[in-house]
């Protein structure tokens, strides 16, 4: 019983030192988006240029997942994890003490590298804290994923409440704290076990993933700016659509490939990224068109709109801890299947808004979105972790993370073109966007009622 009770404390430890990372992480996607107007003014740029502040982390934090969290089944989880949080907080100092764009934008770029080590290697930690427990895993992953929605929603309100007090340094220096705490919380977890190898490094793959994801990302990004036929945002698709094939073909044919392609043949890995993708297209997408729709069309302020998601995230919270105990309990199958479909209830509601549409309509919506997403995420991402060899956790959870970031950029780039300019055309793009992912996860269920095992054993 002592050596029970021990074990889960151990994992308990491990839990709150992988949450702290992924909150830092979700932190720093939102919360610089409300210093964006006052750091035009003092570094004497413009909103438009500053967008890379936000973008430059974005891009550096989406490319590297998948390098990072090889890395971590190579070197350690937990030193790779801790170098990230070390580069994240004197990034965050860095950026803190710029002078102007150029070094605040290079700063975020520092910010993004970190996040990307810390994210793949905070659920490797998980995974090699719970290998042999399934249910305890599924509520570990279940409060990681509640950490993250609490740090997205707390972003804004954060930020707003350091700017009404002080400068907009604030919102950098303030990560440094977390980051002792974090790195002291990190410190006294054992480090994970290592994956064998013969001293090769797929350094071909490596170059291939980042060439093919930087593509990808700098399309989706550059896409709704300058429109989808400049030559930027054409060049950025032939380099993806190239070297993505390439990688595949590569990693084929290594005899040490980073991304081992058997991992897609693994029980469930496959319709788990599937689902994942699927997922994330759908809920950022409709996140940013939602902000269109309240700030044009009903005219809300960007408080005003930031509180008005607060029933988003509270739901989500609550949801990630049931459904940790869920998939203990019943395994991943029903809760990503209801997930989609709670999920796919709420894009309907969102067909029967219009422009003169009240808040309280809208309030069922936001009530089933993130039930849907907060059931069924957590048993999708321990199915990723179930389906690979423990020592390949990082890797795993790299891959994951990746396609969910890419196919997030994708699903407010897809959704965003819908909206138009005019208050009408956001009206009618709100709809059309709601068939789509609506549609979507519908597949979504389907995929993982014919793909996911009812009960795992791992």
């Amino acid at each position: 019983m002592d050596q029970q009770r021990s074990s889960h404390h151990g994992i308990a430890r491990v839990t709150t030192a992988a949450s702290f990372g992924f909150a830092l992480v979700q932190l720093d996607v939102t919360i610089v988006n409300v210093a964006l107007p006052r750091l035009a003014g003092d570094l004497h740029s413009g909103v438009a240029g500053l967008q890379w502040v936000v973008d430059a982390y974005a891009l550096a934090f989406a490319v590297l997942l998948l390098s990072m969290g090889y890395l971590g089944d190579r070197l350690g989880a937990r030193r790779v994890y801790l170098g990230g949080m070390l580069l994240f907080a004197l990034a965050s100092v860095f950026c803190g003490c710029s002078s102007d764009a150029a070094m605040l934008i290079g700063g975020r770029t520092l910010q993004g590298i970190g996040a990307a080590a810390m994210l793949p290697c905070s659920l490797a930690l998980l995974s090699h804290a719970t290998a042999h427990e399934h249910a305890l895993r599924a509520r570990a992953v279940g409060w990681w994923t509640a950490s993250g929605a609490i740090a997205i929603a707390a972003g804004p309100i954060i930020g707003g409440l350091l700017m009404s007090v002080t400068s907009w340094r604030s919102i950098f220096f303030v990560n440094v704290p977390i980051c002792v705490v974090g790195a002291w919380l990190t410190w006294r977890v054992p480090e994970t076990e290592r994956k064998a190898h013969d001293g090769r490094f797929d350094l071909r793959g490596q170059v291939l993933a980042i060439l093919a994801l930087t593509g990808l990302t700098m399309m989706v990004i550059e896409a709704k700016p300058l429109g989808w036929t400049h030559p930027l945002v054409l060049a950025c698709a032939g380099v993806a659509l190239i070297t993505a094939p390439l990688f595949v073909w590569a990693e084929s044919r290594s005899a040490a490939p980073m991304l081992p392609l058997r991992f897609f043949k693994a029980p469930g890995f496959s319709v788990a990224v599937a689902y994942g993708v699927i997922v994330n297209l759908t809920y950022y997408g409709i996140v940013f068109l939602l902000s269109l729709y309240l700030q044009r069309v009903h005219g809300y302020s960007a408080l005003r709109t930031g509180l008005a998601y607060l029933p988003l995230t509270a739901t989500f919270f609550g949801v990630n801890i049931f459904s940790g105990w869920l998939v203990g309990r019943t395994g991943a199958r029903l809760p990503m299947v209801l997930g989609a479909l709670i999920d796919a209830a709420g894009f309907g509601l969102l067909l029967l808004l219009d422009a003169g549409s009240p808040y309280l309509l809208m309030l069922p919506a936001f009530a089933l979105l993130p039930s849907g997403m907060g059931l069924g995420v957590p048993a999708m991402t321990t199915t990723v972790l179930s389906a690979v060899e423990k020592h390949a956790s990082g890797t795993a959870s790299g891959v994951l993370n990746a396609a969910r970031q890419a196919a997030g950029a994708i699903g407010v780039a897809l959704f965003g073109a819908l909206a138009g300019n005019s208050n009408d055309m956001v009206v009618h793009g709100l709809h059309q966007s709601a068939w789509i992912a609506l549609i979507m996860l519908v597949l979504a269920a389907g995929l993982a009622l014919r793909g996911i095992r009812a009960k795992s054993t791992t």
